[in-house]
């Protein structure tokens, strides 16, 4: 985490002087006849979708490494909250400061915050460290005792395998995350065809684009007030009342019908397909992220770390490009407007929901979440988290 954090900054802060020194040049460097300005920063945008997720991926996994399961069940959601308000807060002001540091004192200013969060990083890894629970120390461990037995399969070597295989023997070994992998490939299809729905609509109803840019503004503040409302004032008080696994087999079926009532509208007008796009939204944000990150908290570190890289990676890019190019395909071959895709949207609202409660029948308890935990880091693991 912290590495990635430093190289990612640093990659940030080089790329923001060269496009600067690039911007600055009388004549363009070109390529073959062609500016190479544009290609460098289609680039940086596809770091940054990598790194985004990369870096957040990691920072969960390390309050799933540090906190218990009952201190789960009470922190992510408000931490949850505290994501969505930021991002509201740092969406609403990227314009002012455009027009005041510039497109690449923009993206300095990014690296200048990314460097920041190393630095509290290396601070909650050491607060980890005094107090017995850094998870750091798990991975070393794990290592040495790997190279004592002389493991045929050991740290190094599952490092060396490929993703695919990683899969294979990681959903073997703890079925709960298979089944969170086919969630997710299921609701990440969901949101997918909902997110085209929603743009399909949207620019049949409001051809003008500053004005359909301001619509969907707006549209996106709202799901990150509805996820912030939900992480800070439902969710830490609900979760004290219910079990994980109750609130999985809810979530989908909120979304289920307002999806029915979507698909049997002859014309479902943009308010409909943007509150059931909404209600989507909002609830991945909240309870989803929440759910998803509480099963991790009682399995092993090995479980924990392969889990996040391989759910990570394939389950929600698997999820989004796969559902993409077959809507794509069914769009170009069949010509499917917006009745064709909110029966879609229903269809695959009806595979989720069967995915998330069979999810739902593997995930533990409080309780059994509790004594895993105990088992894994030993009796008083809990007690140095406090």
């Amino acid at each position: 985490l912290r590495r990635s954090s430093l190289y990612c900054a640093a990659t940030l802060g080089v790329a923001a002087s060269l496009v600067h020194y690039l911007q600055g040049l009388a004549e363009p460097i070109t390529l073959g006849g062609t500016n190479i300005l544009p290609y460098l920063v289609a680039a940086l945008f596809v770091f940054r979708e990598s790194y985004v997720q990369l870096v957040t991926s990691q920072h969960w996994s390390f309050m799933s490494s540090v906190l218990t399961p009952a201190q789960s069940s009470v922190w992510f959601a408000p931490i949850s909250g505290l994501t969505s308000v930021m991002s509201a807060v740092a969406g609403m002001g990227v314009s002012s400061v455009v027009h005041n540091l510039g497109l690449t004192g923009t993206m300095g200013l990014a690296a200048v915050m990314l460097a920041l969060s190393t630095l509290l990083t290396e601070s909650a890894y050491s607060i980890s460290e005094k107090y017995g629970f850094n998870p750091g120390a798990e991975h070393d461990q794990k290592i040495a005792a790997a190279k004592d037995k002389k493991s045929s399969v050991g740290a190094d070597d599952v490092h060396k395998q490929s993703l695919f295989r990683k899969a294979a023997d990681l959903f073997s070994r703890v079925p709960v995350l298979k089944a969170l992998f086919i969630e997710i490939l299921a609701s990440q299809g969901v949101s997918t065809i909902l997110n085209v729905a929603y743009v399909t609509k949207l620019s049949s109803v409001i051809p003008d684009d500053k004005e359909r840019a301001g619509w969907s503004g707006k549209f996106f503040a709202i799901i990150n007030v509805v996820s912030g409302f939900l992480q800070f004032a439902v969710l830490p008080q609900v979760m004290q009342i219910i079990e994980p696994s109750t609130l999985w087999r809810i979530t989908p079926v909120i979304v289920l019908g307002f999806a029915s009532n979507m698909s049997f509208t002859k014309d479902p007008s943009l308010y409909l397909i943007a509150g059931t796009f909404l209600t989507m939204k909002a609830l991945e944000f909240s309870a989803r992220r929440m759910l998803d990150e509480m099963v991790y908290v009682p399995l092993d570190y090995d479980a924990r770390y392969i889990g996040k890289e391989v759910i990570g990676v394939l389950g929600y890019r698997f999820g989004k490009s796969g559902t993409s190019l077959a809507v794509s395909a069914l769009t170009s071959q069949f010509g499917f407007g917006i009745s064709e895709l909110s029966w879609l949207t229903c269809a695959a609202s009806l595979v989720w929901t069967s995915c998330t409660w069979r999810l739902s029948n593997l995930v533990p308890t409080k309780a059994e979440a509790e004594d895993a935990f105990a088992k894994i880091h030993g009796k008083d693991g809990g007690k140095k988290r406090r």
